[in-house]
């Protein structure tokens, strides 16, 4: 699909015909705006800009030269997007090719809320648009605004899983997964804010651009330094509730294994007693210690005295224990 927007009658008209290429010049188009193009739209860009688009590939590259470079006929520049998906977000790739008549075309792959603000923006207020230097700086602009929103949400995120583990006495698998989640989302959001600053950063070094978004560029790039050391911040939280967390797993096993050592003690002295009772001597007077009861019944005093010396054994360890406070 692809949306041309037109300078006409002191307004713009947003148009979807290519045709329309064979009679424009570059002085009646703001805008050239692609989302999933087809070939055949891609071909009459590519005649009408006499400039190549770029290829998946090379808008994915991470090396600075493909995030921004300036040759003789256009700026290209590329970009991550963020399209939210409920409490997350992915990341979609965003090409931005800017002629030197001022010219702008984008291609994405993806609806972007960035995208519908900016067109917004243009028809709200399109005297503030003459360029297509203008419409990217402003799409920049808006990108920010919604990439500190995105900071705000994995802020929350993190508060509340924070919360979470100081209410909780155990960790589970679901907590150990909500904060690798946010680990990992809070460095893909750092990573594509670092692109923001050096894309800015080359633009801010450019020649090409006018005068008056400068001023501009100097506001964005504080805005995206203040949203670098925010996510600095919550990894940084991130790390110390992963160091809680990891502690609050060490106390669990060492619990339990304090429950098995405290246990394996108890029963040592009854186990002790047993294995001397159980030897296969020839000579073992607990076995004669019987008692005749008056309807001449014999009651086995050895065993008796066996298995209540097992409970006192177990019982004064317990309590020896329980004096020492080890229990």
């Amino acid at each position: 699909m692809i949306t041309i927007y037109l300078k006409q009658y002191n307004k713009i008209i947003r148009n979807a015909d290519t045709e329309l290429f064979d009679d424009l010049g570059f002085d009646d188009i703001l805008w050239i705006d692609m989302m999933q193009p087809t070939i055949k739209e891609q071909k009459a860009v590519e005649n009408f800009m006499e400039i190549s688009l770029q290829t998946k590939q090379q808008v994915e590259e991470i090396e600075s030269t493909s995030k921004y470079s300036e040759t003789e006929n256009a700026i290209i520049s590329n970009s991550n997007f963020f399209v939210p998906t409920g409490d997350s977000f992915e990341v979609e790739p965003v090409s931005f090719i800017l002629s030197n008549e001022g010219v702008l075309v984008s291609v994405r792959q993806a609806e972007m809320r960035t995208f519908r603000e900016a067109e917004k923006r243009l028809q709200m207020n399109y005297r503030s648009f003459s360029t297509g230097y203008h419409i990217l700086i402003s799409l920049l602009e808006v990108r920010i605004d919604f990439d500190a929103d995105l900071v705000e949400l994995v802020g929350r995120q993190v508060s509340s899983l924070s919360k979470t583990i100081t209410k909780e006495d155990s960790i589970d698998k679901d907590i150990l997964l909500r904060l690798s989640t946010l680990q990992e989302r809070t460095m893909v959001l750092r990573e594509n804010i670092f692109d923001r600053q050096r894309i800015l950063s080359g633009i801010l070094r450019s020649e090409r651009f006018p005068n008056d978004i400068y001023p501009r560029l100097q506001l964005m790039i504080k805005d995206v330094n203040s949203l670098i050391s925010h996510t600095d911040f919550s990894f940084q939280r991130l790390d110390y509730i992963q160091d809680s967390a990891l502690g609050l797993i060490n106390i669990e096993q060492n619990e339990v294994v304090k429950i098995f050592s405290v246990a394996a003690v108890v029963f040592m002295p009854a186990t002790l007693v047993a294995s001397i009772y159980g030897m296969n001597f020839r000579v073992m007077p607990e076995l004669e210690w019987v008692y005749t009861l008056p309807n001449g019944w014999n009651l086995p005093l050895g065993y008796i005295f066996a298995i209540g010396l097992m409970i006192l054994a177990s019982g004064l360890t317990m309590g020896y224990f329980r004096y020492k406070k080890w229990l």
